[in-house]
């Protein structure tokens, strides 16, 4: 173990002055990698606990406990639903309601994006600074060796290579590393982005079939209640049609009456 370390010493310690700004950018995009993966991970988690704790209250249909549940809710989900539900309670149509929620969708994504691309940038920053190590050290390696003595001039130009090549092997170390990192955060940003299209067309079908079922009830209610408004007219239209039946039934009886009076 030690030896290896010790390796990676002189390694670190023969490649020339390049080696300390490829190592600086390395510090810098790990740290944001870091940053990015604990917040992306947070934020996946927190909407995963939202949708859990919403989803239900929304299938049973009560849209005013679920607008209460992510009124303070700072959660992609949490902000994505209180968009959609507010639309559900002000205007009721679905293609409103889906609008305001691709918008806090739209919202959200650059947020999740936020310096991820900085790990991207210090890869290829780390990449070229090992090339510029290298090319500045064969440059002094070459002007070494043309006022060296002829027969030591082999021998110190592959020992001026060989160490020169170092800024360029440290360079693409850093670079792949951050490369690998910056697809593995991509890879997560475009999962929570995915799982946020998920919850909006779960959510917006529920809104719009409870919305359905709402008006069908309501156009229930107002058919039985016109149904019912419009038996006394039928009643009392009967009860004249029979008023009238029984006077002309009189009236023919007076007349039959006094026909035989004056026979």
């Amino acid at each position: 173990m030690m030896d290896f370390f010790n390796s990676v010493i002189a390694f670190f310690q023969t490649g020339g002055i390049f080696m300390y700004p490829i190592l600086v950018v390395f510090a810098l995009g790990t740290a944001v990698a870091i940053e990015r993966y604990i917040r992306l991970v947070y934020e996946r988690s927190t909407n995963r606990a939202t949708w859990e704790k919403v989803q239900p209250v929304l299938n049973a249909g009560d849209f005013d406990r679920a607008r209460n549940l992510v009124k303070d809710d700072n959660t992609g989900v949490g902000r994505l639903l209180a968009m959609g539900l507010e639309r559900q309670g002000a205007v009721r149509r679905r293609e409103d309601i889906e609008i305001a929620m691709e918008e806090s969708i739209m919202e959200s994504i650059p947020q999740l994006e936020k310096r991820t691309p900085y790990v991207a940038l210090g890869s290829n920053i780390a990449t070229l600074l090992g090339l510029l190590g290298t090319i500045m050290g064969l440059i002094e390696a070459f002007t070494a060796v043309a006022n060296a003595n002829p027969a030591e001039k082999a021998d110190l130009l592959s020992a001026s290579i060989s160490v020169a090549m170092n800024t360029t092997a440290f360079g693409l170390m850093v670079g792949i590393a951050l490369l690998v990192v910056h697809a593995l955060l991509n890879s997560l940003t475009g999962q929570i982005v995915d799982s946020l299209e998920m919850v909006s067309v779960k959510a917006l079908n529920i809104m719009s079939s409870g919305t359905r079922r709402r008006s069908d009830a309501a156009k229930d209610e107002k058919s039985a209640a016109e149904s019912k408004s419009t038996k006394p007219v039928n009643r009392d239209v009967q009860q004249t049609q029979q008023a009238q039946q029984k006077a002309s039934k009189t009236e023919a009886a007076t007349e039959e009456k006094s026909k035989a009076e004056s026979a």
